[in-house]
C-alpha cells in the first residue's frame, strides 16, 4: 500500500536505523541509551497508530525511562483501559523496532494482515513525556511516526506515567473513570482525598501530623506535585526537595530506586534534629513508584518500602470491608522481592492470603482477577489496589441501601471514596501517597508506629553486568533459576550456610544486567550471601567488567 511505502521512506529520510543493537520490548517497554532511540521512537509511532486502528480506541505513548539514569530514555504503549500493551503487540513492536529500514513497508503490511486491521478506521494517539533532556526530540520522532500513517495525535507534554494511563482510560470510557485531562486527574484524586480526610475533624490525630518531606527525584514527579499541592494544601503540607529546578540530575543519588536499594537518604535532605521522625516520601523518575522513610530520634535511617505499603493498605481495606459486612474476597499479591518478614506478617498476623507472582505489572493484573479486592506492591514501591467490577457494584449498592444499618452504609461509602482515590490503571506515586496519608491519619500513626508493625529480615540487592542477560532463565515466580546449568544448585548450597536465608537471581527486562536478592537473619549475613551469590552469577552467567566485591 502507498501509505506504508511513504512511511518507510520517511523513516529512511528522517529517522534511519543507526544502531545494530537489538532492543526488545520488555516489562517496562523499550529502554536504552537515549542516543539509540530516534529510529525506534519513529517506529513506535507507527505501531501506536496501527494499534489504535485495531482497537478503534485511543492508545497512549509514554516517553520515559523511569528510574534509569538521565542519559537513558525509553517508551511504552498504553492500551485502551490504561493497561499494559497486549503481549502479542509487544512482539510486533519488537520486530518492527529492530528490522532494516528497507523492510519496514513489508513488516507493516504483514502486521495489518495478521491483525486484520481496517486501514480506513480512525486512529488517535495520546503522547506525553518526562523531563529528560532527550524526551522532547524523541517525542517529535513519535509524532512523525503517528502522522506518517495519517493518525491523529494529541501531545499532553510533561506528565507522569500514571497520569497518561489515567487520561487514556478516562477518554476511552467516555469520562466514566474521570475527566481525561491533567486537571481532571488533580480534581478526581484530590476530591477523594479530602472526603476521606474530612471524616476526622482534626488534622492531627494521635501521632499523625499533616507535615512531610517529599523527594521528587529531580524529575516529573516534583513538577506535577507543585500543581497538585494547591488542591490538598488544607490537609497536607509538603516540603518538596529535588524538584528538578536546581542543578541536581534526574535519579542521581535521589529518588525511590536510590533510597530503596542504597538504604540511605537522598541528596538534598540535611539530617538534623529538626527532621527526626518527620515523614518522608520519595518518587522515582516518572512517579509510578513511591517509598517512605524517616530518620528516627537516634538519627538512624528507617525504610518503609513497597512491602510496608502493601501491609498498611491491605490491613486498612480489611478493616473497612469488615465494617461493611460485605462478602468480598481480599488478597495480597507479592513478587519474589517481597521481604520474608512482610510475608510472615501478612499470612500469620493479618490472615490475608498471599499470591506470589512474576515481576511486572501485566502479571500482577492477571493474578488480581482471583480476588474481589487485591493489593499489590512490588518491594520497589510500585503498586496499587484493584477492585473488580462485581466488587464495586456490591459496594455501590450497599452505600445506597436503606435496609442496611447506618454504620454499614457509611463504611460502604468510605470504601467507594477509597476506590476513587486509587489509580487502578497502574502504580501511581501521587495517588498512593494520598492513600497512605489517609490511612496514617485515620490510624493516628507516625512512621515509627508504622515501622513497628513487623520486623524486616535484613536484605541486600546487587546488580551484575553480563554479556547476555538471556542466559538466565527462571521458574517458580522467578524464585528459581533453570539456567545456566549449576547456578541454582550453587545458590541453594550458599543459602544453607545462613539462618532464615533465601536468595534468587533474575535478569533485567531492559538491559544486560542480572539482579541478585538475598536476605538472612543479620545484616552481615545478608550482605555476605548477596556477595557470594553475585560471584556465582558472575562466574556462571558470563559476567563482564569487575568481579563483585564484598559488601
Amino acid at each position: 500500500m502507498e501509505i506504508f511505502e511513504r512511511a518507510q521512506q520517511i523513516g529512511i529520510t528522517k529517522h534511519p536505523l543507526k544502531t545494530k543493537k537489538f532492543i526488545p520490548y520488555g516489562v517496562s517497554g523499550f529502554r536504552t541509551t537515549a542516543s539509540e532511540l530516534e529510529c525506534l521512537m519513529y517506529r513506535i509511532g507507527l505501531v501506536a497508530a496501527l494499534r489504535s486502528k485495531a482497537t478503534k480506541q485511543v492508545i497512549g505513548v509514554m516517553i520515559t525511562a523511569s528510574h534509569n539514569p538521565e542519559e537513558d530514555n525509553g517508551t511504552k504503549l498504553i492500551d485502551p483501559l490504561g493497561q499494559m500493551l497486549l503481549n502479542s503487540w509487544e512482539a510486533h513492536a519488537t520486530e518492527l523496532a529492530n528490522i532494516k529500514d528497507e523492510e519496514v513497508q513489508a513488516n507493516l503490511m504483514k502486521l495489518v494482515a495478521n491483525e486484520d486491521i481496517d486501514m480506513n478506521a480512525p486512529a488517535h494517539v495520546f503522547i506525553a513525556r518526562d523531563t529528560r533532556p532527550s524526551s522532547e526530540s524523541l517525542a517529535q520522532s513519535v509524532r512523525d511516526g503517528v502522522e506518517a500513517l495519517q493518525a491523529k495525535i494529541t501531545d499532553f507534554g510533561l506528565l507522569t506515567t500514571p497520569m497518561l494511563h489515567f487520561i487514556v482510560r478516562s477518554h476511552n470510557t467516555n469520562g466514566q473513570y474521570g475527566e481525561p485531562t491533567e486537571q481532571g486527574y488533580y480534581e478526581k484524586f484530590s476530591k477523594a482525598f479530602k472526603l476521606l480526610k474530612a471524616e476526622s475533624k482534626s488534622k492531627i490525630n494521635g501521632h499523625y501530623t499533616p507535615n512531610m518531606i517529599l523527594d521528587g527525584s529531580n524529575g516529573i514527579g516534583g513538577v506535577i506535585w507543585k500543581s497538585m499541592a494547591p488542591y490538598v494544601k488544607d490537609d497536607l503540607q509538603v516540603t518538596l526537595i529535588n524538584d528538578g529546578s536546581g542543578s541536581g540530575r534526574l535519579n542521581y543519588r535521589c529518588g525511590a530506586d536510590f533510597v530503596k536499594n542504597s538504604q540511605q537518604i537522598p541528596d538534598g535532605l540535611v539530617v538534623s534534629p529538626e527532621v527526626y521522625n518527620v515523614r518522608c516520601a520519595t518518587y522515582d523518575g516518572d512517579a509510578d513508584r513511591i517509598v517512605y522513610f524517616f530518620i528516627d530520634q537516634d538519627g538512624h535511617f528507617k525504610l518503609l518500602d513497597g512491602d510496608r505499603l502493601a501491609t498498611l493498605v491491605a490491613g486498612y481495606l480489611k478493616d473497612i470491608i469488615a465494617e461493611t459486612s460485605l462478602n468480598l474476597n481480599l488478597g495480597l499479591l507479592q513478587t519474589a522481592y517481597a521481604n520474608g518478614g512482610s510475608t510472615n506478617y501478612i499470612t500469620q498476623h493479618m490472615k490475608v492470603p498471599v499470591t506470589c507472582i512474576k515481576t511486572g505489572v501485566k502479571h500482577l493484573h492477571v493474578a488480581a482477577k482471583e480476588y474481589d479486592v487485591s493489593v499489590w506492591f512490588e518491594a520497589n514501591g510500585h503498586g496499587t489496589a484493584l477492585f473488580s467490577d462485581a466488587a464495586i457494584k456490591k459496594i455501590t449498592d450497599a452505600a445506597k441501601s436503606n435496609s442496611l444499618p447506618d454504620n454499614q452504609r457509611a463504611a460502604a461509602q468510605k470504601l467507594l471514596n477509597i476506590v476513587d482515590l486509587i489509580n487502578q490503571t497502574v502504580g501511581d506515586a501521587i495517588s498512593d501517597m494520598l492513600l497512605i496519608e489517609v490511612i496514617l491519619h485515620g490510624r493516628g500513626w507516625s512512621c515509627q508506629d508504622w515501622y513497628e508493625t513487623y520486623t524486616d529480615l535484613p536484605n541486600r540487592m546487587t546488580k551484575i553486568t553480563v554479556k547476555d542477560r538471556h542466559v538466565i532463565e527462571t521458574t517458580d515466580a522467578e524464585r528459581k533459576a533453570t539456567s545456566p546449568e549449576g547456578l541454582q544448585l550453587a545458590i541453594d548450597e550458599l543459602v544453607k550456610k545462613y539462618s532464615c536465608a533465601r536468595s534468587f537471581t533474575r535478569p533485567s527486562g531492559t538491559e544486560d544486567i542480572v539482579r541478585v536478592y538475598a536476605e538472612a537473619d543479620t545484616r552481615e549475613n545478608a550482605d555476605a550471601l548477596a556477595y557470594e551469590v553475585s560471584v556465582k552469577v558472575y562466574e556462571l552467567a558470563g559476567g563482564i567488567g569487575d568481579r563483585p566485591k564484598p559488601l
